[in-house]
């Protein structure tokens, strides 16, 4: 008999699906390894060995999705990068769009960038709107540059110059002089990764491509390894940000394409489910340990875009649109410097976990809050993984309940009411997005976490109801077992003016980012016939946010 085995790697549990060729479900639950990535897909294909049968030999398909690139970016614990620019533009990841996150929340305030501004650097270069070079990059100044760089401690370099989508040549360019300056430092270019209009987009997106690369590299390596190790010859497949899947060499080579992999294909498998059990209109709701998902999904048929949030920044590729918020069932409870309870975004994973797990422990978590309300805890948890210890669990939030001057249990609720809220808040803006009414949808859980916390959402935002299936862990890997490859390639293409002529050259040394510009001296408002202004176009389905 020959199986498919799906494998969801989060950052607390490691969660396999497998079917047979019957279509009988197998389901299996491990702890995630942080410490020693791939460690748990060895332990759970000897489980499966051992209590099913199931041998290396008989896998005739392997798909994985894993949280560890989103994760890395919302807990902000990837490498010291650099950011060479165009002279000129070394404010791009200040000034980003100049949004505030929430237009109505006075305390509002834009995220710190993943790269320090005493870490971005000018490079007297320019490539023209056309594509044509203006002023070629200089290898003094690029080396120069380099050793800055590196004296501030930056381990990798992303480069995003202007109008690379256009021509990447500048980049190709310096690239290449760094990898004969400092040979084996890591370099990203923003054409390489993603080339598409807008100076920030394609910048923000490189930023954060290369920030998950060397987590997301070393957790591949690992997994390839412990694949071969257990004798599992077929080629696995990873998840991609939209759905689709791709091999392991594409995956290590385009990080950010995976970056929303477990994320999607959860959405993926809760859409087929809901499909299946005839509920038309459904929030997913992914809640593992780390972090919150949130999807609308119509007829079984999640909705897709780009500029989707990770963490405090939007990455523009296509992909499944989902919102996600640092609060999983592993996401820590600590009272800051102002003596104000917050939870997360930072996790105690699987090691040591939440204090209820018994592992070692003693950070209070959204799970141990649950635990000390005797919520949970009356049945073991993780298909018999953990037993939950509600005397522990308490004995983590007491310190807090003494710095707040509260009981156990209001502390407990404190707890659970901020992580509902703060999943209110970004769920509230999908709504808004899409125009929907949640009156109307019903919250479809899922994830280790997602039945724990479903109810109180679906109460706030006055749901139809609450759905749970039966194995709400294996969702993910229900849904990687059924998407195909798929690929989108962007390619700019000059938009006609109003007499069907591409855009001409801009004229040299003008000043300004990627994108429109105003003609001077044109016609009404400013504008005339030579307005310039260009778009994308992807080879495939068009995704629009």
């Amino acid at each position: 008999m020959g199986y498919r085995i799906g494998v969801d790697v989060g950052g607390s549990f490691t969660d396999f699906a497998v079917l047979d060729d019957s279509g009988a479900l197998t389901t299996l639950k491990v702890f995630s390894r942080p410490d020693a990535p791939g460690a748990e897909i060895t332990a759970g294909l000897g489980r499966l060995a051992a209590d099913h049968g199931i041998t290396p030999a008989e896998v005739g398909y392997f798909t994985h999705g894993t949280t560890v690139g989103i994760n890395t970016v919302i807990q902000r614990n990837g490498p010291a990068l650099a950011l060479f620019t165009t002279t000129g533009f070394e404010d791009v990841l200040e000034l980003a769009r100049l949004k505030i996150p929430q237009i109505h929340n006075l305390y509002s305030k834009r995220p710190t960038p993943l790269i320090p501004r005493d870490r971005v650097f000018g490079i007297a270069e320019r490539m023209g709107a056309d594509g044509q070079p203006v002023t070629p990059p200089a290898r003094a100044d690029v080396a120069a540059r380099v050793a800055q760089a590196q004296a501030g401690g930056a381990e990798g370099i992303v480069l995003a110059f202007l109008h690379a989508y256009r021509n990447p040549a500048h980049e190709q360019a310096v690239a290449a002089i760094i990898a004969e300056i400092a040979p084996g430092l890591p370099v990203v270019t923003s054409a390489g990764t993603w080339p598409v209009i807008r100076e920030y987009e394609r910048s923000i997106t490189a930023v954060v491509s290369a920030y998950v690369q060397p987590r997301v590299a070393q957790y591949l390596d690992r997994f390839e390894a412990a694949l071969l190790a257990r004798g599992v010859s077929v080629p696995a497949h990873i998840t991609k940000s939209n759905g689709g899947v791709m091999g392991i060499a594409q995956a290590r080579a385009e990080c950010v394409q995976m970056i929303l992999s477990g994320t999607a294909s959860g959405v993926i498998g809760a859409g087929w489910l809901a499909r299946e059990c005839g509920f038309a209109r459904v929030l997913s709701l992914d809640i593992g340990g780390t972090s919150a998902d949130v999807a609308v999904i119509l007829d079984g048929v999640p909705q897709y875009g780009t500029g989707e949030v990770i963490g405090d920044f939007q990455i523009h590729i296509p992909s499944v649109a989902v919102s996600s918020v640092g609060q999983g069932g592993g996401s820590v409870a600590a009272v800051n410097a102002d003596g104000i309870l917050t939870v997360g975004p930072q996790s105690a994973g699987s090691t040591p976990g939440p204090a209820c797990y018994g592992r070692g422990g003693v950070q209070p978590t959204i799970t141990d809050a649950m635990a000390a309300a005797n919520l949970i805890g009356h049945g073991t948890l993780g298909y018999g993984a953990v037993t939950v210890d509600r005397a522990a669990a308490r004995a983590a939030i007491a310190p807090l309940a003494a710095k707040l001057g509260a009981s156990i249990e209001e502390t407990a609720a404190s707890i659970v009411e901020i992580a509902v809220s703060a999943m209110y808040a970004e769920v509230s803006g999908l709504i808004s997005r899409f125009g929907i009414d949640p009156r109307e949808f019903h919250l479809f859980a899922f994830g280790g976490a997602g039945a724990m916390l479903a109810c109180f959402l679906a109460r706030e935002l006055d749901m139809k109801g609450v759905v749970v299936p039966p194995t709400p862990a294996s969702s993910r890997r229900l849904g990687a077992h059924r998407r195909p490859a798929q690929r989108f390639h962007p390619h700019p293409v000059p938009r006609p003016d109003r007499r069907g002529r591409s855009s001409p050259r801009r004229p040299a040394g003008r000043a300004g980012g990627d994108g429109p510009r105003l003609a001077r001296g044109a016609g009404p408002c400013g504008r005339g016939a030579d307005h310039r202004q260009r778009r994308h176009a992807l080879s495939g389905p068009v995704l629009r946010d």
